[in-house]
């Protein structure tokens, strides 16, 4: 089980353990006599409450825009921006939206890349939805479009979806689906990437600070 989904997997046990606590103490109330029930204080959850609130609040925190990076007007193609100096460590999302054609790059919520991709047509789109990185593979060739090199790959899909480098991301080209980066890009979030990590692909979708990633 990757990071990201075994640190989402604490937080459920967090708050299950919360609610089973609350209701532990309620049955135990229950089944004492009156007098006793009575006499007995009440037990305090806040402080247990107080600790499933904070983990729910950073849960939320990590996965909404803290930062994006300062780049000046739209990101032509070819460019590519990276700025992880002094981001904390946090779960990597990387989104995509196909109407800006930009890829960014968030760890815990800091935007630390972005760059113009490259991206399907309408023969061959690049699908919208979430998709985990299932596998990393630093020297990819793709035996189904006539061993094109594509360095750096993270797989999204098994059906031939995945972020590479490798391409010439420019105005006028197109892949059959894949989100193409420049190569300098490509190594750097290859090194960091890990599987499981989640791809977040969107059309038109706009996201200033403050607002939820996912």
């Amino acid at each position: 089980m990757d990071s990201a989904f075994k640190w989402i997997g604490g937080l459920t046990l967090l708050v299950v353990a919360v609610l089973a606590g609350v209701a532990f103490n309620g049955s135990l109330e229950a089944e004492r006599p009156a007098e006793q029930a009575q006499s007995a204080p009440a037990p305090k959850l806040e402080p247990m409450g107080a600790i499933a609130a904070k983990a729910l609040a950073d849960y939320d925190r990590l996965y909404t825009v803290r930062r994006v990076l300062p780049i000046k007007g739209p990101i032509k193609y070819g460019e590519w921006h990276w700025d992880d100096e002094g981001v904390p460590d946090g779960p990597l999302l990387i989104t995509v939206d196909l109407q800006a054609r930009v890829i960014s790059v968030f760890r815990g919520g800091y935007e630390i890349g972005a760059a113009a991709v490259m991206l399907g047509t309408d023969e061959h789109p690049t699908p919208l939805g979430k998709f985990p990185i299932l596998t990393k593979e630093r020297h990819n060739v793709s035996e189904k479009y006539g061993n094109a090199p594509m360095p750096w790959t993270l797989r999204l899909t098994w059906d031939g979806i995945a972020i590479h480098g490798g391409s010439e991301v420019e105005n006028g080209y197109a892949s059959h689906g894949c989100v193409g980066i420049p190569d300098e890009l490509a190594s750097r979030l290859f090194a960091i990437a890990k599987t499981g990590d989640m791809v977040v692909i969107t059309d038109g979708e706009k996201l200033s600070l403050g607002d939820s990633i996912v």
